[in-house]
């Protein structure tokens, strides 16, 4: 049996941030997962993740995430690498939607630098969209988006130089919490720590040990769509981009790469039972909307899709994340639930959690998303 001071399950975006921070620290961690660094299975890939600070979904959000921009900045220095690029966010919606009203809100109250732009406006200066004369559009110029496949490997990177033990091809299938350790149990061996925390992402159904039926994973498909107009390139100006439409909820990104531009569906997803076995095939009633967005709003990018991919939200029943004790322990921490929303903020999640798991509790203002709202 290993014998560690904290061992951290899942290494995707929360899990290689939390194995970096405890490990920076100075204590023993041990980390596992099944698959390799920034492996495609889960949520934590795909290129690219927005990040923003004027969050419609709740403004109680912002001060996490200017502490996450805070501890990006800072990996980015230790690593010489750019992880960050604030290429800005245009998002369109009615003015009684979810997302106009949700981001004004959150800048308010937050002072946050967001413009408040008319259709017209907008167009002209994005001349990238088509934009509905009924709705309404802001700009935040501090948003942009994060290099995802990146981000996970300079936490892992860090992680390790700092000591943490990492092991892959690693399956963990179950836990038990006693009143002196935890225990792991994988394939080949049983590792034992003080302390644990679990950052299982799709996983978290099958292993979090909590209520059944209180996550639900979606499968969500992304797109890469062709364009030969450079005023789609992040370099030619174009931002990131969210459109709340009667029929959904739309994003996407500049072109950065080869690939041509990347769209999504936010909205909807099919739930489904087990990420591992899941044959994550495309869906042609998807792609047919998200083709009709592109052909609606982005008068420059064509209907050919170039490149597929499929991740997973693991959704909690008010699309808030979960960061706090495992109900039945107070040696085991975790975070699930992230419900689609959650990739900028896992700079800032492993220091909440490293926090939690080796001091029992933390300054970051994390009340909002504990488990308790659920019970």
């Amino acid at each position: 049996m290993s014998v560690h001071d904290v061992i951290v399950v899942g290494l995707g975006g929360v899990g290689s941030a939390a194995a970096w921070h405890l490990a920076r620290r100075g204590v023993r961690v041990l980390g596992l997962d099944q698959y390799p660094p920034a492996h495609d299975r889960g949520s934590s890939h795909g290129e690219t993740r927005v990040i923003r600070q004027a969050y419609f979904e709740h403004p109680d959000y912002v001060p996490l995430l200017r502490r996450a921009y805070e501890l990006w900045h800072e990996l980015e220095d230790r690593r010489s690498q750019k992880l960050l690029f604030p290429v800005g966010l245009l998002q369109v919606g009615p003015p009684q939607g979810v997302v106009i009203p949700g981001v004004l809100r959150a800048a308010v109250q937050h002072h946050l630098a967001v413009e408040k732009l008319t259709p017209q406006e907008a167009e002209k200066r994005f001349p990238q969209f088509t934009i509905p004369h009924d709705m309404e559009a802001v700009y935040e110029p501090a948003a942009g988006y994060l290099r995802v496949e990146d981000c996970v490997r300079a936490h892992l990177a860090e992680a390790a130089e700092a000591g943490a033990d990492l092991r892959y091809g690693v399956k963990v299938f179950s836990w038990q919490a006693r009143s002196d350790a935890v225990e792991v149990y994988t394939e080949h061996q049983t590792h034992q720590a003080a302390r644990l925390v679990l950052a299982l992402g799709p996983w978290s159904p099958a292993l979090a040990k909590l209520p059944a039926g209180v996550f639900a994973v979606r499968r969500k498909h992304v797109y890469w769509f062709a364009t030969h107009e450079a005023r789609y390139q992040a370099s030619a100006g174009c931002p990131t981009y969210l459109f709340e439409l009667p029929d959904g909820i739309f994003y996407g990104f500049p072109q950065i790469d080869a690939w041509g531009v990347k769209v999504a569906e936010h909205s909807g997803g099919v739930v489904i039972d087990d990420p591992t076995t899941d044959p994550r095939l495309p869906d042609p009633a998807d792609q047919t909307r998200v083709g009709a967005f592109v052909l609606r709003h982005l008068p420059g990018v064509i209907r050919t899709c170039l490149r597929h991919s499929v991740c997973f939200y693991t959704m909690s029943p008010d699309e808030h994340f979960v960061l706090d004790f495992h109900p039945n322990s107070q040696r085991v921490v975790l975070a699930a639930g992230l419900s689609g929303h959650g990739f900028k903020f896992t700079s800032v999640l492993g220091e909440a959690l490293a926090d939690l798991a080796l001091e029992g509790t933390t300054r970051l203002p994390i009340g909002f998303l504990r488990w308790s709202r659920l019970t």
